[in-house]
Order: C-alpha cells, then structure tokens, then sequence
C-alpha cells in the first residue's frame, strides 16, 4: 500500500508538471515553420551542382545544340566531390539534373537527350544515381534541380512538352533517387533555343504554362520531406541577389505579391524588393536561401581559375546567411576532367576549418544566468535552456513581459567576438531588436546589437571582446519572449 502511495504521488507530480506546462506554454506566433523546414534550418549550409555539356562548351547558359558525345568526364568521382563538401562543414548537395540545356544526367525515358547517349560509362552512365548514393554514404542530404526550361526540346512551349517530358523527368527523379532534402525551382524560363532544330525564341506564361501546383503536388506526394525552393517557396525563397546576402533584418515569413496585375505570384513573377527582407508578419512561413556561386559563374570556365572565393570571403558570406537565419546554399562546378579544381577544394576545406575552430568552445557553457522574469518562475521555461545545446528548449516571459534583460555571470574570463541568438522557431519569429553588453571596467559598455533573429543569428564584433559577464537585453518583441539559444564564440587569428 506504501509503494501503492509511493508511485501514485509520483504520478501525480508528474502530470501536475505537464498540465502547468501545458497551461502555461506561449502561444505560436504568427506563421509557424512545418517539420521539413525546420529539418532544412538545422542544415544550415548545402551546395548546388551544374555540371552538364555546357562545361565542355565552356558557356554560362548552354543553348541545347550540343553533341552529347562532347560530355566525357575522364576522371569523375562522385565520392570525391561529396568529401571535399563535407569538409567544408556543408550538410547537403543538390544536383543540377538537367539544365536549360536539356541534357538530362540521367538515363531518362522521356527524351532522347540524355546520358545515355554520350560516352560516359560506355553509355550506361547515371550521374544523378553516382552522386546519390555518395552523398547519402557521407550522411549529406541530396537535392535535386530539374529546370522546367528546356532549350533543346522541340515540343517546348506546347501542352505535349509539360505533359509528355517535363512531369515524367520530375516523376522519375523523385521515385528513384532517395529521400530528397530539398528541390530547387527558379524563374530562368523561356527565350531562344535549339528546340530541336528550329533555332527560334519561344515564349511562354511561366504561371501557367508550368502549372506549379501541379508540380508542388507531385513533390508533395512523391517527396513529402523535401523544402521546395522557388522566388516565392512555397517552403524556402530566393534572397532576391546571386550576392549570397540576406538583408540585415530578415524575415522568415513573407505575403507574396506579383508585379503584374492579376497574376497569381509564381516564380519568376514576384517582387524581388521583398525578397531579402521577407514580410514582417508574412502570410506564410518562408526564410531564404542565399544562393551564390564558389566561382564568379555558376558552370566551370579555365579563365575563372584563380578567382575562387577565398576562406574569407566565404566566412563573410556565411554571417550574412546562416548568420541572418537564412541558407546558405554555394554553387560549385566540375571541371571537364569531372572533377574539382585544387583552388576550389582548398578553399572549402579551409572555410570549414574556420568554421570549425570557431564554433569548437562556446564561452557561455555554465555561466549562471539570472533573468529579469521568467514564465509562470517555471523551469520549465528557465534560463538554464540557453546553453543546453537544444535548439527548441527555450527560456520563456510570462505574457505580458515583452523585453526583458539576462546576465550571464561566465565560468571565467573569456575573450570572444562572434554571438549567436537562436529563437524556437516552432513558436514563430518573435523577437524585433536586442543589444548584447559587457561587462568592462566595472561598467556596462554595448557590444553589439541586431533586429531579427529567426532560426540562427550571429553578430561578429568587429574586435574581441574580453569580459567574465555579459547581458543580453531583448528591447522589443511583440509578444513574450521564447529565446532558445545564446553562445559566445572566438574566431580563430584569421591573418
């Protein structure tokens, strides 16, 4: 009867503590992110690939008129291409499967312009299988860009193209390829073309001659997990510039609008001005991705050797991005041999190295932390959940506290220069402007300060900072707080 009480108090105390949590948990926030994009926030940081007969051509945009027989890689290796990724700290690939140009790297049923048809493998060649089962080997998410622009079909601009190819391409690209983490969609559609011999410009509605919700319910059944990515999502925009830059205050929810009277926003028709900002109190969920090649063009040119983006140039793109809770997602490119350059491979394990090192200590691991208010003086809702490494614990005000200050009292004296704020996205983006101070011969002096904070956010102060307390002053939120994550980082001597 004891042991009866015993458990029966223990139960009691248990549920009690989840009634007051859930009785007490903050509302959500506005648009709220699904479980694919929050699975797409943890990434951080992926590449895209193009790699088609336009790299033998040595051009930008291919035209569609090359002779597949021109794409023979003599030393391609997939498992090679994802290792020199990883190493850059990168969380995913996504492959170019077919251009502008048509050339489909896979053996496709549904043209003729295709893999097969080159000498690649002897002709029995599937470069998009090669680097799936690399990637997927490496623990990296795989992604797929299938352009609905097609300059070398002849059907293009007609019913038959969209109907007969284009759906089919995606239909076999999502059934055989894995579990996609992302799909990519961009604007570029319509102009002059090979169109199977007719050398001519066609133009087409692209809002609906594609019909992109049709396409977006074929991903939705064949690759219920995968972001799609578009001008306008529906899961992640464009940033809006090929720059790699968020705006300094980004949004992560954005109310699409068309530029063109009484089109219903798609991509390749909506105002770019908002797309690196996003909406404040956006209709729907949808942070950016920050697109921007390693090289100055998006495909491999030899008089572009020399001209990779360094270490730190990728390091200022990367607080830019993934520092303004955006993506960041970097374009590399094959050279005709199939393979990366050196300068590229170095250049991408060095930026991760940076990374690494940086983000190896964080300073604010066991500071005591004291808090202004915290919810309900719960704990579940304490203080403590900013440096527990779990990116959905969250310290919490009561309702009607909307700023609120922390003092985190370090460990010991510590030299820093880079803070990061994650918010629980899960309950929106909540938090418009907070100020970072230290404690500096017995005053507080401003160290750094930022607006939105969203998924990641990470300030890099322009010189290190030495201190044993810090406070973080939320100056302005719309509702209560639900902060998840503070840390401070150094970088290393970067000289």
């Amino acid at each position: 009867m004891h042991l009866f009480k015993k458990v029966l108090s223990v139960l009691i105390f248990c549920c009690g503590i989840a009634f007051v949590q859930a009785q007490t948990a903050p509302k959500p926030y506005g648009a709220v992110p699904t479980e694919r994009q929050l699975a797409w926030q943890e990434k951080e940081m992926y590449v895209i690939m193009h790699f088609t007969p336009t790299t033998f051509q040595n051009k930008e945009w291919g035209f569609g008129d090359a002779d597949p027989a021109i794409f023979n890689p003599s030393n391609f290796n997939a498992k090679n291409i994802v290792a020199a990724v990883k190493a850059g700290g990168f969380k995913g690939i996504t492959v170019v499967a077919k251009h502008h140009d048509g050339f489909a790297l896979w053996p496709t049923h549904s043209t003729e312009y295709n893999i097969t048809k080159s000498p690649f493998r002897n002709g029995k060649g599937d470069l998009v299988k090669e680097m799936q089962e690399a990637t997927n080997q490496a623990g990296l998410g795989f992604g797929l860009y299938c352009s609905p622009w097609d300059r070398n079909n002849a059907n293009y601009s007609k019913p038959a193209y969209i109907n007969e190819v284009y759906y089919k391409q995606l239909e076999e690209l999502y059934s055989n390829y894995g579990q996609l983490h992302t799909v990519f969609y961009d604007g570029a559609n319509g102009g002059d073309g090979f169109y199977g011999g007719a050398k001519e410009k066609r133009s087409i509605d692209a809002s609906t001659y594609y019909n992109y919700e049709k396409i977006w319910t074929i991903v939705r059944k064949m690759q219920p997990g995968a972001a799609i990515f578009s001008d306008i999502g529906p899961d992640i925009r464009w940033v809006g510039n090929e720059s790699g830059f968020a705006a300094e205050t980004s949004w992560s929810t954005l109310t699409p609008v068309s530029p063109v009277k009484d089109k219903k926003p798609s991509p390749g028709f909506v105002v770019e001005k908002d797309l690196p900002t996003g909406t404040r109190n956006g209709t729907f969920w949808t942070p950016a991705e920050c697109d921007v090649p390693l090289r100055p063009g998006w495909f491999y040119h030899p008089e572009q050797d020399g001209k990779t983006k360094t270490p730190t140039q990728l390091l200022e793109i990367y607080y830019q991005s993934v520092g303004r809770s955006a993506a960041l997602d970097l374009g590399i490119a094959p050279m005709p041999s199939g393979e990366l350059h050196p300068d590229d491979i170095k250049n991408i394990r060095d930026f991760g190295e940076i990374l690494k090192k940086t983000f190896a200590v964080n300073f604010a691991t066991g500071a005591t932390i004291t808090a202004t208010n915290t919810r309900a003086r719960s704990k579940v809702y304490a203080a403590n959940h900013l440096i527990d490494n779990d990116r959905y614990s969250y310290w919490a005000t009561d309702d009607s506290v909307t700023h609120a200050d922390l003092v985190f009292q370090l460990k010991d004296q510590s030299s820093f220069n880079v803070i990061r704020l994650r918010e629980n996205i899960k309950l929106g983006q909540r938090i418009e402007a907070i100020a970072v101070d230290a404690w500096i011969e017995g005053a507080w002096k401003e160290i750094g300060a930022a607006t939105s904070i969203g998924g990641n956010r990470l300030i890099r102060l322009n010189k290190t900072v030495a201190t044993n307390k810090v406070r973080l002053r939320i100056l302005k939120s719309p509702v209560c707080i639900a902060l998840s994550d503070f840390g401070l980082f150094a970088e290393p001597n970067l000289q």
